[in-house]
């Protein structure tokens, strides 16, 4: 009989594997406690959502609704489904349905998987994931500055170098319309140089191609008509209270008149965090303001402002550090020997368990239980802090052998062993952890 054949990921939609884990969780606890510190709240919205909410969101002649999107019909009751692409959208339609917008401002965050039907490449996948913010119900620069700073923050906390702020506005629909009569008057001039995609998007999203990356158009793109340029009063007043907070606040930034960001829903401010560690990927966070989006989802008219992260562009920043991954050890791995031993085992784990620490218990595999000797080389390779050793003896006695393997170790260097009555073992090994977290907080996993 053959072998059955194996099946593979699909292509850009990767596995997150142990060895990462530790990267996505610092990530993640860190930007979590950051925002709980700024007083974002979590919200959770569905994977999968209606196509016309992102059509609508989006623009329906953006790449990523003409292209990008996993769209396909319910085969129960042929509604048009889409797997999400962005988070907003999705974040701004819970808001008007659950009524948040009319207890007041919020502050709301979120995270999970996306999907975008693209070229997988590096840091750019079919499916990837974003943690985003949203503050819905501000009007002011300030909320601006807030999320801004609030990245720079995170960037510090993960010490993160060589990441910079790119910043524009792009003023309010009546300034853009102006704009883009004049932007796509400029580019007919230049039509012996706009590319094929260029050339698609002349009438339907003009904007777009001040984004382009291909070297022949750059001269031209340069020369062409700046939106800066076409800011009324309101839009400048904005966009200067905003550079007037970052400035006080030792925020450096670039004023990039190219920056437009690629979805419809944008006004006034817009902004990117970008690297060049990462080859041709190199935005890490995009956001801006999106006043117009929620009455146009049948809300009233409330402004909104955000931004949403790449995290593996951002694990990918965190490696190229260099840096020892963060522990991903246990505080105590459990061996045993023997039918009574084992069952004693269970017991003490659980205990261990209800005092807050993370424990491994050794089980068999194929070829057996397994020796002290090769329990103790797992027990060392866990990470864990202690071995808490059970044989025939220590179960005759009632007592187990605590042997510390990395937490505490003894003048002269040696590893300490000690016999330890059932009844105070779980006592003893929660003390001496923490003894080595006051002496070193990274050995340890102790969580009361």
């Amino acid at each position: 009989m053959s072998k059955p054949e194996k099946i593979a990921a699909i292509k850009g939609m990767n596995d997150i594997l142990p060895a990462d884990a530790p990267l996505w969780e610092l990530f993640e606890n860190t930007a979590e406690t950051i925002l709980k510190s700024y007083g974002y709240q979590k919200i959770v919205t569905p994977i999968v959502e209606e196509t016309r909410l992102f059509a609508r969101a989006i623009g329906a002649v953006t790449d990523i609704v003409e292209k990008e999107m996993y769209s396909f019909e319910d085969s129960m009751n042929g509604d048009q489904l889409t797997l999400r692409p962005e988070g907003t959208a999705g974040v701004v339609r819970a808001v008007i349905e659950h009524n948040l917008v009319y207890e007041g401002p919020k502050r709301l965050w979120y995270k999970g998987p996306m999907f975008r039907h693209e070229r997988p490449q590096r840091g750019r996948y079919r499916q990837f994931f974003q943690f985003g913010a949203e503050a819905v119900g501000f009007a002011g620069p300030d909320i601006d500055a807030e999320l801004i700073m609030l990245c720079r923050r995170l960037w510090d906390d993960l010490g993160l170098q060589n990441v910079r702020l790119e910043l524009n506005s792009i003023g309010n629909a009546e300034e853009r319309n102006r704009h883009r009569a004049d932007l796509i008057a400029y580019f007919e001039q230049h039509m012996d140089v706009l590319d094929a995609e260029a050339k698609r998007r002349l009438h339907s999203n003009p904007l777009r191609i001040l984004d382009t990356k291909n070297p022949a158009m750059q001269e031209m793109v340069n020369g062409a008509p700046q939106l800066l340029a076409y800011l009324g009063e309101e839009s400048l007043a904005h966009f200067n209270g905003l550079k007037k907070l970052l400035d006080r606040n030792n925020v450096q930034y670039t004023v990039n008149p190219r920056l437009v960001r690629g979805l419809d829903y944008y006004n006034r401010t817009v902004f990117e965090w970008v690297t060049d560690e990462l080859g041709s990927q190199g935005t890490i966070c995009a956001g801006g303001r999106y006043d117009p989006l929620i009455e146009t989802f049948g809300g009233k008219n409330t402004p909104g402002v955000g931004f949403a992260m790449g995290i593996e562009r951002i694990i990918e920043l965190m490696k190229s550090k260099g840096e020892p991954l963060p522990p991903s050890g246990c505080d105590v791995y459990m061996v045993h020997q023997g039918e009574e031993a084992q069952m004693q085992a269970f017991i003490l784990a659980e205990r261990f368990r209800d005092a807050g620490l993370d424990v491994v218990l050794h089980c068999a595999t194929p070829s057996g239980a397994g020796s002290f000797k090769s329990q103790m080389k797992k027990a060392d390779a866990s990470g864990a802090a202690f071995a808490v050793i059970l044989g025939e003896d220590e179960v005759a006695n009632s007592v187990a052998a605590v042997k510390s393997l990395r937490a505490v170790e003894s003048q002269s260097g040696e590893q300490q062993q000690a016999s330890v009555p059932f009844d105070a073992v779980v006592d003893h090994v929660v003390d001496a952890i923490i003894g080595a977290h006051d002496h070193d907080h990274d050995h340890v996993h102790y969580h009361p």
